[in-house]
C-alpha cells in the first residue's frame, strides 16, 4: 500500500476510535501499533517498550507536574480575590471600567498558572458575580473572560509549551520567553477592543462606583505584590539564566505554598486537593505524550512524514499558504479534540513539513499555541466554554457568540506575528545573546 493508502487508513482508524469515545492516549498507541504491524516489518513490541520508556524518562517533563501543581494550589487560594481588589481601583477611569479586570487579571494569573481552564475559572469565580452585580453587559463580561482565559496557554509558564517543546525538541526556556511579547500583544488587543466597544456603547457600561484617592489606590495595590513577586521569581529566573524551567517550577510551587499559607487559604483539604488535581492532570498528559512518542516512531518507520514533506515541497506552497492551511486544519481539529491532543497528534506528521518549508520551529510553537487558544473557545469541545457554562448557566452557543470577537482577535494576532515574527523571536535571541 502506498503512502496515500496508509494515510487514509490511519485517518479512518482515528475517526473510528475518536467517535467511539476511546481515550486519546489509547488512540495514539493503537494508530502507531496498526501502522507498524500492517505496513512495516519492525519489531512492534520492543519498539513500543523502548519508546514509551524513553519518552517517560525525559528530564524536560519534570517541569510539567510542578507547574500544574503550582496552578492547582493558586486555584484554591484567594489570589484572584486579592487581584480584583488590587486592580479594580486603577481601571475605573478606562472606557469599559471593571471589564478590564477580566483581561488584566487573566494575564497576571496566566503568568503563575499555565492552564487556560484554571485561569478562566479562577478569575471568573471572582469577576463574573461582581461585574454582573454592578450591572455590566453580560455578553461582554462572558466574552472577555472566555477570550482572556486563553492567555493561560500563552503567557509562561505554559503547560502546552512544555508539551510542544518535548514533541518538537525545542528549548522550553526559549519557548517560555518567546510567549511573553505575544502574550502582552493579546492583552493589549483584548483591552483595546473593550475600550472601543465601551466608547461605541456608553449606555452599556455602568458608572463608576469606586471612588478612592491616590493614596488609597496605592494601598489597595499592596495586594498585588505577592503575585508579582511570584511571577518575577518564576519568569525572571528563567530569563536571567539563573534557573532551568524545572528549577523555576520548584520556585513556583514553594512560592505558591507560601502565598496560599499567608492568605490563610492553605489547609490540609486545600493541599490534598491540589496534589490530587495535579496528579490526575499530569498522569493524563504523560499518558498522551507516551502514546504520541510511539506514534511518532511508527510514522518514521512508515515513511509517511517524509513523504508528506516531499509532497508539500513539490507543491511549492509558499510558507504563508502552508500556515493558512495549518490554521484551518487546527481550527477544525479544535472542534473535536483538546489542545494538548492536537499538538501531540499532529507533531509527527506536521513538524517535518514545517521544517521543509524553513519555518522556525520556535516561532511555530507560539503559532500553534495561538491556534489552540482559538480552539479553546470553539464549540463543541472548547474547554473555556464549558468552564463558563458551569459558571453562568448559559448554553454553549450563547457563550460562543459572546466569545466570537475575541476569537477573531486571536486570528488577527496570528496574522500580526506572521507579518512581524520578531514579536516572537526577539526576546529568545536576546536571551541567547546574554549567555
Amino acid at each position: 500500500m502506498g503512502t496515500l493508502g496508509i494515510a487514509l487508513f490511519l485517518l479512518a482508524l482515528l475517526a473510528l476510535l475518536l467517535a467511539g469515545g476511546v481515550w486519546i492516549a489509547i488512540v495514539l498507541l493503537a494508530m502507531g501499533w496498526a501502522a507498524m504491524e500492517l505496513f512495516t516489518s519492525a519489531p512492534v513490541g520492543k519498539l513500543m517498550a523502548t519508546t514509551v520508556w524513553g519518552s517517560s524518562a525525559s528530564w524536560a517533563l519534570t517541569a510539567l507536574p510542578l507547574f500544574i501543581w503550582m496552578g492547582e494550589i493558586l486555584f484554591r487560594s484567594r489570589v484572584s480575590e486579592d487581584m480584583f481588589r488590587g486592580l479594580a481601583p486603577w481601571l475605573t477611569a478606562l472606557p469599559g471600567r471593571l471589564m478590564h479586570c477580566n483581561v488584566i487579571g487573566c494575564g497576571i494569573f496566566a503568568a503563575i498558572s499555565g492552564s487556560s481552564a484554571a485561569t478562566a475559572a479562577t478569575i471568573g469565580k471572582m469577576t463574573v458575580p461582581e461585574l454582573l452585580k454592578r450591572g455590566y453587559h453580560e455578553p461582554m463580561v462572558i466574552g472577555s473572560l472566555a477570550g482572556a482565559g486563553t492567555l493561560g496557554l500563552l503567557i509562561p509558564p505554559s503547560i502546552i509549551m512544555i508539551v510542544y517543546g518535548v514533541a518538537a525538541d525545542v528549548s522550553i526556556a526559549r519557548l517560555f520567553i518567546a510567549g511573553v511579547l505575544p502574550g502582552i500583544l493579546l492583552v493589549s488587543l483584548f483591552s483595546g477592543y473593550i475600550v472601543v466597544w465601551a466608547l461605541l456603547n456608553p449606555d452599556k457600561t455602568p458608572p463608576s462606583d469606586i471612588h478612592m484617592s491616590l493614596a488609597q489606590k496605592l494601598y489597595a495595590s499592596r495586594l498585588l505584590i505577592p503575585t508579582m513577586l511570584l511571577i518575577a521569581a518564576v519568569i525572571g529566573s528563567i530569563y536571567a539564566g539563573i534557573a532551568t524551567p524545572t528549577e523555576a517550577a520548584v520556585l513556583g510551587v514553594v512560592g505558591s505554598l507560601i502565598l496560599s499559607f499567608a492568605s490563610g487559604s492553605l489547609d490540609w483539604k486545600t493541599f490534598n486537593g491540589s496534589v490530587m488535581g495535579a496528579m490526575r492532570t499530569s498522569c493524563m498528559i504523560a499518558f498522551i505524550l507516551t502514546g504520541a512518542a510511539f506514534l511518532t516512531t511508527a510514522m518514521g518507520f512508515t515513511g509517511l512524514p517524509k513523504a508528506m514533506a516531499l509532497w508539500i515541497t513539490s507543491q511549492q506552497l509558499s510558507p504563508v499558504m502552508l500556515i493558512a492551511v495549518l490554521t484551518l486544519l487546527f481550527m477544525v481539529m479544535g472542534c473535536f479534540i483538546d489542545g494538548i491532543s492536537m499538538v501531540v497528534l499532529t507533531a509527527a506528521v506536521i513538524l517535518p513539513t514545517v521544517e521543509a518549508a524553513r519555518i522556525d520551529l520556535l516561532w511555530f510553537g507560539v503559532f500553534i499555541v495561538l491556534v489552540v487558544e482559538m480552539a479553546q473557545i470553539t464549540p463543541p469541545v472548547g474547554f473555556n466554554l464549558y468552564v463558563l457554562q458551569g459558571m453562568t448557566g448559559k448554553d454553549i452557543f450563547t457563550i460562543s457568540k459572546a466569545a466570537l470577537p475575541f476569537f477573531l482577535l486571536l486570528a488577527f494576532a496570528v496574522a500580526i506575528i506572521w507579518i512581524f515574527p520578531d514579536i516572537v523571536t526577539y526576546l529568545p535571541r536576546r536571551m541567547l545573546g546574554m549567555r
